[in-house]
Order: C-alpha cells, then sequence, then structure tokens
C-alpha cells in the first residue's frame, strides 16, 4: 500500500508540472505561469555597469596594495631591476663610494604649501583635533569636515594672522616637509642622500615656517626668522666653524632673500647680525625651482583662482565645482581661501614690462612681428653638448601679453586696436551685484555689470598693468598685500626706503650682503610646458559668482602650438619660467652689479627633464617638474657635493640648455 501510495503522488507531481504553461512575450522577454506571476530578465543599465566597473578597479587597488605592503622590500626591487636593469646607486651612495663625507651643516627651507601645518586652538568643530596635522599628512580633517577644515587653515582678511580663538602652526623638525602627504615626497629624497654620506640631524636643519603668512609675519607671530639665525648660529659652531649650505626650494627662495637682508638690519627692526653675518656664517645658497621674480601663475589664482589643470578640469565638468550642482561653492571658498595667504603675494611677478616684456615684445621672442611670420621657437642648445629644451612652437606668440581678453588681442599688434581706460569705471551703488545672499564674501561682489565688462574692454594685461587690475577688482586684497611686497626695480638702491621690509624679497628692490666668498646657484628644471600668459573670457552671470574664468576653447594654430586650453606655455619646470629662475643668476647678480656690489659668484644649473622610463621608477630620477626637482639625482649630487666642500667651478660651472644668457641680455635693465 505505501509503494502505491508513492507511485500516486509521483504521478500527480508529474501532472501538475505537464500543466504549466508558460507564455513567452516576445517583445517583454516574459514569462507568465497560470498563477498570474510574470518572471522577467533583468537588463543592466549604464549605472550597474559604471557601479561593477568601479568595484572591480577598487578590489583590484586594494588587493595590489595589500600585496605590495605585505611582500619584502627587496622584491619591488628586484622587478625593478628585471624589467629595467640594474639600478643606478642614488646620490649618496654614489658619492660616499668616492669618499665624499660630510661636511658643512645644511639647512634645508621648504617653500609655499609643502610644510605641514598642526592645530593648537580651535573651534568646536575642531574638537579633538589639538595637536594634529590640518595641513600635509592624510588630509583625513578635511574629508570629514570640510568647512570647518577651511576655516582654520584661512587666515584674517584684516589682520593676516589667526582668526581669533583659532591658533595653526608649523610642524617642526625634518618631518615638518619631508614628505607632503603620504607616499609623495618632498625633503625626504635629498634628506635620505644627505644621511648617506654621514648627515643626522645634528649636522642639518629644516627652517619650517608658516608658509602662509607675509614673511616679517613670520617673525613677529613665531619668530621664525630669529630661531633660523639662532640654528645657523649653532650649526657653525658646533661644527668648528664650518658654514651652512642653505638649500632653499620654491618660494623658500624669497623668504631666505629676506631673512638675508633683516639678519644684518640693525635690531628691532631686523635680527641685528651686522653688516657681516652672511659672510662669516653661508658658505653657499642653492636655490632650487627659484620663482626670483614671481609666476604668472600666482596672477591666474589671485585673478580667477584658475591654473591650466583646474581651468581644463572646469572645462570637462561644467558646474561640478560651482553652487550650480552641488551647493558647495568650490571655487568661492578657495579664493577666500587662497586670498588670505598673505605670503601669495610673493610670487606675484616682479620687474614689471623691463622683465616680462611689453604690448608687442618679450625677452624669450626674437620680437613679435618675427614669431609671427617665421614661427620661431624657444629651442636652444646645451652649452658644449646636442640636447636641446624644446617645448613648444611661439609662432604668433607674445608672453608680454599676461592677461587676454579674447584669441584675437593676444594676437594682434598693438598698434592695431585700443584699449578702454577700466580704472575710471567706478561702479554705482545700484549697479553693484547684491551680495548680501552670498555665503562667501568676495571682493568680486562689490563689482557691478559695467566694471566688469570695463576690466574686458582692456583687452590687454602686461606685468605692470595687471597690478593695477589686481588693485582694481580687489582693492582690499591687494592693499593689505602691498604693505608686504613690491614688484618694482629700484632706481636707487641707496634711498632709505629700500630698508622697509616689503622690498626685502625683490631681487630688484635690494642688495645681496656683503660676502664676496658666498656662492649662490640657481638650480632649476627646463623642458616642460609652463604657464606664461592666459585668454580669458567673462563667466555667465549668475549669483555670488566669480566673473572672470579661463578660455579653454582657444587653443593656436598648429599642433604644437604654445597656446593650449586658453593658456600660453613656455619653457620652465611647470610652474616657475627660465626667465625668472635664471635672470637674476645670468646677468642682475652676474660679477659686480648694483644689486650685488660684493661680487658673489652665481652660476646656473638647468636640468633637462626626462620623464620616468616605467611606472616603477615612481616620479622619476631626472624630473625637472617643479617639486620633483627634490628627487632629481642630478640635482641631488650638485648638492650633496658643495656640502661636502665643493665650489661651483668645482661642479664645472654652469650648464645650460635654454637661451636664458641670450634671453637676459634683451632685458634692459641698468646694472
Amino acid at each position: 500500500m505505501s509503494l502505491l501510495r508513492r507511485r500516486k503522488a509521483t504521478d500527480s507531481s508529474k501532472s501538475r508540472i505537464s500543466n504549466l504553461s508558460f507564455e513567452k512575450d516576445d517583445k517583454k522577454d516574459q514569462y507568465k505561469s497560470p498563477q498570474g506571476r510574470s518572471y522577467s530578465s533583468k537588463k543592466w543599465s549604464c549605472w550597474d555597469n559604471c557601479c561593477w566597473f568601479i568595484g572591480a578597479i577598487s578590489s583590484v587597488w586594494w588587493f595590489l596594495l595589500l600585496l605590495y605592503n605585505a611582500m619584502p622590500d627587496s622584491i619591488p626591487q628586484y622587478l625593478a631591476m628585471a624589467i629595467t636593469g640594474p639600478l643606478p646607486d642614488p646620490p649618496g651612495v654614489k658619492l660616499r663610494k668616492e669618499g665624499l663625507t660630510a661636511n658643512h651643516p645644511v639647512v634645508l627651507v621648504p617653500g609655499i604649501v609643502t610644510g605641514g601645518l598642526e592645530l593648537w586652538e580651535g573651534r568646536q568643530c575642531a574638537k579633538g583635533l589639538v595637536g594634529k596635522r590640518l595641513w600635509g599628512g592624510s588630509f583625513g580633517e578635511f574629508y570629514k569636515r570640510p568647512l570647518c577644515w577651511l576655516e582654520h587653515i584661512s587666515l584674517d582678511n584684516e589682520t593676516g594672522f589667526d582668526p581669533p580663538g583659532i591658533r595653526v602652526r608649523p610642524v617642526s623638525g625634518l618631518a615638518a616637509a619631508d614628505y607632503f602627504a603620504r607616499g609623495y615626497f618632498v625633503w625626504a629624497v635629498t634628506i635620505a642622500n644627505l644621511a648617506h654620506i654621514g648627515y643626522e640631524e645634528k649636522s642639518l636643519y629644516m627652517a619650517a615656517y608658516d608658509w602662509r603668512l607675509s614673511f616679517q609675519n613670520t617673525e613677529v607671530r613665531d619668530q621664525s626668522l630669529s630661531r633660523i639665525k639662532s640654528n645657523i648660529e649653532l650649526l657653525v659652531v658646533t661644527h668648528g666653524g664650518k658654514k651652512v649650505v642653505v638649500v632653499p626650494h620654491s618660494m623658500g627662495v624669497q623668504y631666505f632673500l629676506h631673512f638675508m637682508k633683516w639678519v644684518e638690519t640693525p635690531a628691532p627692526r631686523g635680527g641685528g647680525g651686522g653688516s657681516d653675518w652672511c659672510a662669516r656664517h653661508i658658505k653657499a645658497v642653492m636655490n632650487i625651482g627659484a620663482p626670483f621674480l614671481g609666476s604668472p601663475k600666482s596672477i591666474a589664482l589671485h585673478f580667477s583662482i584658475e591654473v591650466r589643470d583646474i581651468a581644463n578640469l572646469r572645462a570637462q565638468a561644467p558646474g561640478f565645482l560651482d553652487k550650480d550642482v552641488f551647493g558647495l561653492q568650490t571655487f568661492k571658498h578657495l579664493m577666500r581661501m587662497f586670498r588670505t595667504w598673505d605670503a601669495t603675494f610673493s610670487m606675484v611677478p616682479k620687474g614689471g614690462e623691463t622683465i616680462w616684456g611689453g604690448l608687442d615684445w618679450s625677452p624669450e621672442i626674437d620680437s613679435f612681428d618675427d614669431s609671427v611670420k617665421k614661427g620661431k621657437n624657444n629651442s636652444t642648445r646645451n652649452t658644449g653638448q646636442n640636447t636641446k629644451s624644446y617645448v613648444c612652437n611661439t609662432k604668433g606668440v607674445n608672453y608680454g601679453r599676461l592677461i587676454s581678453f579674447r584669441k584675437e588681442w593676444a594676437e594682434t599688434h598693438s598698434s592695431k586696436f585700443e584699449r578702454a581706460d577700466f580704472k575710471q569705471n567706478v561702479a554705482k551703488a545700484d549697479e553693484i551685484a547684491n551680495s548680501s545672499n552670498c555665503d562667501i564674501w568676495l571682493e568680486y561682489h562689490e563689482m557691478g555689470k559695467k566694471a566688469i565688462k570695463a576690466v574686458a574692454d582692456h583687452k590687454v594685461y602686461t606685468a605692470a598693468s595687471v597690478l593695477g587690475l589686481l588693485h582694481y577688482v580687489a582693492p582690499k586684497l591687494m592693499a593689505r598685500g602691498a604693505s608686504h611686497f613690491s614688484y618694482g626695480i629700484a632706481d636707487n638702491l641707496d634711498d632709505p626706503k629700500y630698508e622697509h621690509y616689503k622690498y626685502w624679497s625683490n631681487p630688484l628692490e635690494t642688495k645681496l650682503p656683503n660676502a664676496p666668498d658666498m656662492e649662490i646657484y640657481s638650480l632649476y628644471g627646463v623642458g616642460l610646458s609652463t604657464e606664461r600668459g592666459y585668454i580669458y573670457k567673462v563667466a555667465t552671470p549668475s549669483d555670488c559668482h566669480i566673473p572672470f574664468q579661463i578660455d579653454t576653447s582657444v587653443d593656436g594654430d598648429s599642433e604644437d602650438s604654445c597656446l593650449k586650453g586658453g593658456v600660453f606655455s613656455g619653457d620652465g619646470d611647470e610652474t616657475v619660467p627660465v626667465i625668472s629662475a635664471g635672470f637674476m643668476c645670468a646677468k642682475g647678480w652676474r660679477g659686480k652689479t648694483r644689486f650685488n656690489p660684493s661680487g658673489i659668484r652665481t652660476y646656473i644649473r638647468e636640468y633637462n627633464h626626462a620623464p620616468p622610463a616605467n611606472l616603477l621608477e615612481g616620479r622619476g630620477t631626472q624630473s625637472g617638474s617643479h617639486v620633483d626637482l627634490l628627487g632629481n639625482f642630478a640635482v641631488i649630487e650638485d648638492v650633496l657635493r658643495v656640502a661636502a666642500g665643493a665650489s661651483g667651478e668645482d661642479l664645472g660651472g654652469d650648464r645650460v640648455y635654454t637661451d636664458i644668457f641670450k634671453w637676459s641680455e634683451r632685458i634692459n635693465l641698468q646694472l
């Protein structure tokens, strides 16, 4: 009986299965059961594909990162050697094999943004962050609380110091600027190579300072200049009277220029070290990536908080960084923060049209007309070698026009157009855009439509007129900057007015110290596209907007044109043009001049950029890029040799790949 019941149950199941009827819908790809339920095959959307792609990439990335951190250090080195062959010895190892050892104590001076900053007092939103880094390291707090972070990293718009209730101070020691963020070195490679020949912390000093403050205010608030003076004196005493080798980078170059004038100025205005302090304490100053005469990038950042990369990002994702999409107002926050950092004014181009060129000429181009007709470029040959530094085709380019509105005005000879005087346009109260609804105050909010149009109608701005432009669009900002920095050329350096500290970081308005045995080097990268001028447009009006933008739709007429994406490029290290880094050592200070009365010897060492051979080489050992120069083996070797006792002549004197000496001769400067 049980067998019979089991068989009946089996027959019943088969009957139910056979009675199921599925009706296929060819159009919707659906199947229906007798109960009325429908089943459909899910189709993948673009969003599904994107999510899976991002997830797959992230998973692979984290797996490789875990594998990399778990494997012995010798395995990546083995892989690199298998692909590229035996790796060259780092400079420190190479020179140690030659018998070189630590000799002169070394002082490192970091530049803008590369030094760490930490919180010592903050608002309620920064609870738990005292003693932790706000700038540098992981930037974790920026991601967690961006508006709170911005509030603490910005300075007071009126005083140029910390806002009330906030204290942010520079990190001290070698850790202040060894790495900018995890895995991104600044001074770490240089420090490691110095260690190879015997340097340690007692013979190596990082002159950290708050790079946001004006140079003189670092002394007023933190006594940073006094600390540098005391530490250099200590190094000289503890090393048997051996003078220091100072290695400033980027804005640190200008900061140390200011220091050399400050330390010899009588107290209380200066350090009171006496007129021979530098002669007694400094062997050499080896300036790396030196913006002696400023950088056009500073103009773009103050004018529209843009440079080439930011402008391209903005063009590819319109509104992504603006209020239009997420309400983050990213550009406004960045501009407000940047404009509170007084030290950024030190990077504004110095020397006016004499150095940077005028409406129809620039030192890098033979002449405006010739560049249009012949299409000459800025390539040149290395002295005694067959290597040249070529960046782009300069046909139709005039670098003297730092800002142009429309490509037409950037290329047309000045005799063929007229310019309106924007300074005579004063907006009336009823013309000014209402800024009461703006969460972030900028001086642009006080400009009316006529004032904005007047700026564009002026058509082009040179290094001289661009200062007037900044005073016009941001008068309060520039008034504060003008109290700490100057950008002209001194007629008479003996005039008592040049004893004011605002002139001390401008090499064209101050004298080098009386130290005939000292040496000054300019070490900089070449062969990289470096921003030299911009084409702007008036932005589409909106509430609380920044009215001017780089016009990324504008390109030159040839594939290798120096004009791409609204930016004119020249030769340099991607940040500092050659003319700014090289002119003072090529001509302004070469021999005995009114800027160098004691005849301090000057040397130029250019490093032609070579990209890394593969990904395993990281940022490269022959890079000419502004920050990556600090990992360039040739740069480090030159620094180590001088620190070990060599002179500029021992290094071989000047080494150039560009026409810096030719360009310098075109600059008509009274010496």
